[in-house]
C-alpha cells in the first residue's frame, strides 16, 4: 500500500481545506498498482457531509470569531470538528476488495491497531462509529470512484469539548430543511486510554503510529511512498481555491431551506422570514410595528439573491436608506436578525 502525506518542499500542509482537495485529486488522476493510505490532520475545521444544511449544523459566529474554517467533503455522513487533536485516515483500495458499504470489514485493522497501541476496550458501534465505553472516537463513511473504494474515519486522540459544543450549536435552530442532520454523540478521546508508553505522544507521531500499524512496518521511513510532483500541487492548489476554499461548494451546497427570525429592535418589532436556495435568499418577506415611508417591498427586493452570509449582507444593505423604510435602523441590527 502506498503513503500519501500532505508534504510540500518538505513541509507539512495543515491547511484543511487541502486535505479533500489532495485526495480527490489523487482519486481522479493517481492510479497505482497497489490502494493508497491518506494519514491527516490539519488546523481547526469543521468539515460536513456532502448532503447537509451548512446553516442547521454550524454556529457561524462560533467559526468566524475563532477562524475554524467550513468545508464540504465529497462523502456522505455528519458534521465534525476536526482539528489537530485528530488523525484522519482516508484511503483508496480497489472495488474488488470487498470493503465498499462494510464497515465491520474497514474497521478491523483500525481496532486492531487500536489494540496494539494499548485501547482494548475499542469496538464498533452501529453502522460507522468505533466507541469505548459507548462514547465515540471515530466515525466513517466511503464512497466509490473510478473504480475504487474512496474511504475514511476520524481519530480521536484529544478533543476540545467547548469548541466542539460551540462550533456545532447552530445559530439558525428553527430551520425547515430538507437537508441530512447530523445526530450528535458523546465522544472521548484515545489518549487516555493508550499504553503507558504512548499517553504523551503527539498528534503526529501518533498519526506515525497508526501508519506502522496499517502499513505492518517498524519506521515510518519504511513506508512505499508516492510523492506528489509540482504538477500534482498546482492541480491541487486549483482545486483547493475554486471548490473547498469556495463559498459556492461549502455553503451555496446545502439544500433549500426557509426560516423565519423576529426581534425588538430600534425601529420596533422586525419579523422577516426567508427561503434560502443555493446558500442565497430567494424570497424574502419582512413585517412588523416599525414607521417608515418607504414601500418594505424595497428593501425584500434588494436582499434577493445576496449571500446569506454577514460580509456580503452588509455590503448590499449600505446602498439602502434603513430609516426611510424603518424609521431608525442601522444594517448592523437587520443583518444580525438575519443571520442569527
Amino acid at each position: 500500500m502506498y503513503l500519501i502525506e500532505p508534504y510540500r518542499n518538505g513541509e507539512y500542509i495543515t491547511d484543511g481545506a487541502y486535505a479533500p482537495a489532495v485526495q480527490v485529486h489523487v482519486q481522479q488522476n493517481v492510479f497505482l498498482d497497489e490502494g493508497i493510505l491518506f494519514p491527516y490532520y490539519c488546523d481547526p475545521k469543521i468539515e460536513i457531509g456532502r448532503f447537509q444544511n451548512a446553516a442547521s449544523e454550524v454556529n457561524q459566529d462560533y467559526l468566524d470569531e475563532n477562524g475554524i474554517a467550513l468545508v464540504r467533503r465529497e462523502t456522505g455522513g455528519g458534521a465534525i470538528l476536526v482539528d489537530d487533536g485528530a488523525v484522519n485516515v482516508c484511503f483508496l483500495v480497489p472495488e474488488d476488495s470487498g470493503v465498499y458499504g462494510d464497515y465491520k470489514k474497514m474497521y478491523e485493522p483500525v481496532i486492531k491497531a487500536l489494540k496494539n497501541l494499548g485501547v482494548d476496550n475499542v469496538e464498533q458501534s452501529g453502522r460507522n462509529d468505533l466507541v469505548i465505553d459507548g462514547k465515540k472516537v471515530s466515525g466513517a463513511a466511503m464512497t466509490l470512484s473510478h473504480g475504487r473504494v474512496y474511504g475514511g474515519f476520524s481519530l480521536l486522540l484529544d478533543i476540545n469539548p467547548e469548541a466542539m459544543v460551540r462550533a456545532l450549536n447552530p445559530n439558525r435552530k428553527k430551520i425547515d430543511s430538507k437537508g441530512i442532520k447530523s445526530i450528535r454523540s458523546r465522544v472521548t478521546s484515545l489518549r487516555k486510554h493508550l499504553a503507558p508508553e504512548y499517553k504523551d505522544v503527539t498528534t503526529s507521531e501518533f498519526k506515525d503510529l497508526i501508519i506502522q500499524q496499517f502499513l505492518q512496518i517498524d519506521d515510518v521511513s519504511e513506508a512505499k511512498r508516492y510523492e506528489l510532483t509540482d504538477e500534482d500541487w498546482q492541480a491541487i492548489d486549483l482545486l483547493a481555491e475554486e471548490k473547498y476554499k469556495n463559498w459556492d461548494w461549502n455553503y451555496g451546497k446545502s439544500p433549500r431551506h426557509s426560516y423565519n427570525r423576529d426581534a425588538r429592535l430600534n425601529a420596533g418589532t422586525v419579523e422577516i422570514s426567508l427561503e434560502i436556495e443555493a446558500g442565497r435568499i430567494a424570497s424574502c418577506s419582512i413585517h412588523g410595528d416599525f414607521f417608515g415611508k418607504g414601500d418594505i417591498k424595497d428593501v425584500e427586493a434588494v436582499l434577493i439573491g445576496t449571500r446569506a452570509e454577514r460580509g456580503e449582507l452588509e455590503q448590499t444593505l449600505k446602498s439602502v436608506d434603513l430609516n426611510h423604510y424603518f424609521g431608525r435602523l442601522e444594517a448592523k441590527e437587520l443583518v444580525d436578525l438575519i443571520i442569527s
